[in-house]
């Protein structure tokens, strides 16, 4: 807009006088429209949007509120700031025209400062609101953009992180993608049918899935000697194995204070520190039991171990679906959260496929 362009104000009444002292009053620091019948600002404003409209209550072709009602039904226009204009008026009349939009009443007879007053007063904050609700939309689409980055950068971080883990430990070859796709096979089922959904609900599904990658980050720092044994481990092999657990929440700990970001990775914490524990409580490390494990290592529990199930491993071959879904419901309630394994059979031509 050009700085030294004036508002815009349609002035609506059926008086001649009181049109003429009102653009009198106006016209030294504003653009006046005198506007005689409520019919004729509907055609004009069709082609000239005003800042402000002055608006007589009592029109003999039409009502103000009338009017009013009509401005505020329209999207294009409905922002525009009315004041009424009127001789008197009820209290009760007033309040209703404040309740359909209106922004001020002005009393006939006015004074020619006090109407510019008001009028250039209810414009400025009119265009503060307008300004104000474009750059509230700038920065909600910036922060969007800024989300959707993040998204893009965590989920690739994740996916390196998970390379390197598989790159270290080449025997489960592509172990982190398949259990990533049956949790999201078991959670879809779960969201269908309200299963845990007080808790499931309140989820960043897309990250829990991603942060399902790291479930095995302690791995990185277990001995070749272990890690790549092409056999059973002894007693004393899988204990070290064991700490894998303690590692990975060490590394995710390290990563959070140094970047400052919790929630972040607080779906991989989760899922590292408790995807090895058991139903009846006879895991590791913490040996939880039953609701007191996360919901999310519940999950990552069953999706691993039928993973290992069906994948060949240097000490076994791999086992059939129906084989490892029989293994798997066999441990309901001990292993495995027997809710969780009702959904997982739920779901098993799909996984099969």
């Amino acid at each position: 807009m050009d700085l030294n362009e004036k508002d815009i104000v349609f002035v609506v009444d059926d008086d001649p006088i009181s049109l003429k002292l009102t653009r009198d009053a106006l016209i030294t620091k504003m653009d006046v429209v005198t506007i005689p019948r409520a019919e004729e600002l509907f055609r004009i404003i069709e082609r000239i949007v005003p800042d402000l409209i002055l608006l007589d209550v009592l029109l003999n072709d039409k009502s103000g509120y009338e009017v009013l009602r009509q401005l505020k039904g329209n999207d294009r226009i409905h922002n525009i700031p009315v004041i009424f204009l009127t001789s008197k008026t009820a209290e009760s009349e007033e309040l209703e025209g404040l309740a359909l939009g209106a922004v001020d009443y002005m009393f006939k007879p006015f004074s020619p400062q006090l109407l510019q007053a008001r009028v250039s007063l209810h414009i400025k904050v009119a265009k503060q609101q307008k300004e104000l609700k474009i750059y509230t939309s700038s920065l909600f689409e910036l922060v969007d953009k800024k989300t959707s980055s993040l998204n893009r950068l965590q989920g690739a971080m994740m996916k390196v992180l998970s390379d390197i883990i598989e790159a270290r430990d080449d025997t489960t070859g592509s172990h982190v993608v398949r259990t990533e796709k049956l949790l999201q096979l078991i959670i879809e089922e779960m969201l269908q049918q309200g299963i845990y959904r007080d808790i499931v609900g309140g989820w960043d599904i897309n990250l829990f899935l991603t942060s399902s990658r790291l479930h095995d980050i302690g791995k990185i720092k277990i001995p070749d000697s272990i890690l790549l044994k092409p056999g059973r481990l002894t007693e004393e092999e899988f204990e070290i194995m064991k700490q894998h657990v303690q590692l990975g929440e060490n590394i995710i700990d390290g990563i959070q204070k140094d970047c400052g970001e919790e929630l972040l990775l607080t779906y991989a914490k989760s899922i590292i520190g408790s995807h090895h524990e058991k139903w009846d409580g006879s895991g590791y490390p913490l040996g939880l039991s039953g609701n007191s494990i996360p919901l999310e290592g519940r999950l990552m529990a069953i999706a691993d171990v039928y993973d290992a199930l069906v994948s060949k491993r240097p000490y076994k071959e791999a086992f059939s679906h129906e084989k490892a879904m029989n293994i798997i419901m066999k441990s309901k309630g001990n292993h495995f959260d027997p809710i969780l394994s009702e959904v997982f059979y739920r779901v098993a031509n799909r996984i099969r496929g």
